[in-house]
């Protein structure tokens, strides 16, 4: 297996996990890490890895997987797949696997899929969304202002909720401008929000060190693009409903919903949205309700062309139906994956992902399997169990003390602190994640358990600042 890492981490503890499991070798290439990492990251990852190599710039680049495929081959290795969770790297795997012959998404589908200005209209064109969007620039910022409807603002090309969130009377394009600043600024962030590269010959190596400015598709978001910032925005008619998102494991255009996540918390901020907790199955829809969105799902798989891979798909239901927000070819972020895992009493989100990779060498057992643990279409679940996760984010400032709560009413199943006492939070327009709590539950307890569980949460994780803040 080849594991793509980003700037060293990716959750790289995990893909390895995973892949061992199957009693495979894993092979890393990873870009730098950030400078206060250099030093003991590239031996941590050297462990973890049967082969590791890391690139000198903070951003992999087609050539820099070609290379590396072609060293392996080599000495004698033959690479089954290749697999990262980094959405910015999600079409280089995309390049991997078609020059490996392994069913994947092509190249370009991902780079389609990041534009989120075309895809948007492209849904909205299907039938499949009720609202459009247009590249923001000084003009169309001025326009959507005056006529006073509820419009959101976002990187065409973006990630973890940076530079995403409802426009108002008092955003200014200067707050455009500061937002691109820290972009541009921010070393793990930065490549993600830069123009698109286009989709590179997946047998060629690369003409360039580096991927070619330019979007993804001719035509659309690069008309009245934003002038000057760096990156890209967009405004679209504000998505009205409470807000959910599908796991999904497409294998030869078949479509399997294996979870339905309900975000029971959303927090839209100034310059981000926060996404605090998730229940799942949904507490607030009815099984005909949950039947209409795996319809509305494969729909819109269906209409992309979107034939093989995992997806999370961020949508939002009100009494009119269901509505896209997002179609990320990749797994869900935060505990989406360990929550899958409590949800099947077996394989996570990854194991499934990578069983869907290395379909054509496993056994029919595998579609079975995969089938067992997926929503049917009518909208019943095959898991007696529910989880309940939640996401903390730190405010800015220099943590003094940080640890679990052990006064719960319910014991975690999983739980992770992210950040240690001396770490100093900055201010930014993207989130920063403290830590992750999971529990699980019985379903049919559920209710009992939730309405106690949702509040204590809160606690979970128990953190104090050295300067107290307003």
């Amino acid at each position: 297996m080849l594991l793509l890492s980003h700037v060293g981490f990716s959750f790289m503890e995990d893909l390895v996990a995973t892949v061992r499991k199957r009693g495979l070798r894993v092979y890393v290439l990873s870009s730098l890490p950030e400078e206060q990492h250099q030093q003991d990251r590239p031996q941590q990852l050297a462990d973890l890895a049967d082969d590791l190599r890391v690139t000198d710039r903070h951003v992999l680049t087609p050539r820099d997987v070609e290379e590396y495929l072609d060293a392996l081959s080599d000495t004698g290795i033959r690479v089954r797949c290749c697999l990262t969770v980094w959405e910015g790297y999600r079409h280089l795997m995309a390049l991997a696997n078609a020059r490996l012959g392994v069913p994947d998404l092509a190249e370009k589908q991902v780079l389609d899929l990041r534009d989120k200005l075309t895809l948007r209209n492209l849904i909205a064109d299907a039938g499949l969304s009720r609202g459009r969007a247009c590249a923001l620039n000084p003009e169309t910022l001025a326009e959507r202002q005056r006529e006073g409807g509820r419009y959101f603002v976002k990187p065409v090309s973006g990630i973890a909720s940076f530079g995403a969130f409802p426009l108002t009377a008092a955003t200014t394009w200067d707050d455009l401008e500061r937002m691109a600043a820290e972009a541009r600024a921010d070393t793990v962030y930065a490549s993600v929000f830069a123009a698109d590269p286009q989709p590179t010959d997946p047998v060629q190596p690369s003409p360039s060190p580096s991927p070619s400015p330019g979007p993804a598709t001719s035509a659309g978001p690069s008309e009245g693009h934003s002038e000057g910032l760096g990156m890209e925005f967009l405004v679209e008619d504000y998505v009205p409903g409470r807000e959910f998102s599908f796991e999904v494991i497409v294998v030869d255009g078949a479509p399997h919903v294996v979870a339905v996540h309900e975000k029971c918390e959303v927090t839209e901020t100034e310059g981000t949205v926060l996404e605090n907790a998730c229940v799942s199955p949904p507490v607030s829809l009815s099984q005909e309700q949950t039947g209409a969105g795996i319809a509305w799902v494969a729909g819109v798989l269906s209409n992309l062309g979107l034939d093989w891979g995992c997806f999370h798909i961020e949508a939002r239901y009100a009494p009119a139906g269901w509505d896209l927000i997002e179609v990320n070819p990749r797994v869900g972020g935060s505990l989406i994956s360990p929550s899958v895992a409590a949800l099947t009493g077996g394989p996570s989100l990854l194991d499934l992902w990578l069983g869907s990779l290395l379909a054509a060498d496993l056994p029919a057992g595998f579609l079975k399997a995969l089938r067992d643990v997926s929503f049917r279409p009518d909208g019943v679940t095959p898991s007696g169990d529910a989880t309940f996760f939640r996401v903390f984010f730190a405010d800015p400032g220099k943590i003094l003390q940080v640890g679990l709560n052990d006064d719960l009413p319910l014991r975690p199943a999983v739980s992770h602190v992210l950040l240690k006492p001396g770490d100093v939070v900055e201010s930014s327009s993207r989130e920063v994640f403290l830590g992750q709590v999971l529990w699980r539950m019985p379903c049919a307890e559920r209710d009992a358990v939730l309405p106690e569980l949702l509040p204590a949460s809160e606690r979970a994780i128990e953190i104090t600042y050295e300067t107290e803040r307003g």
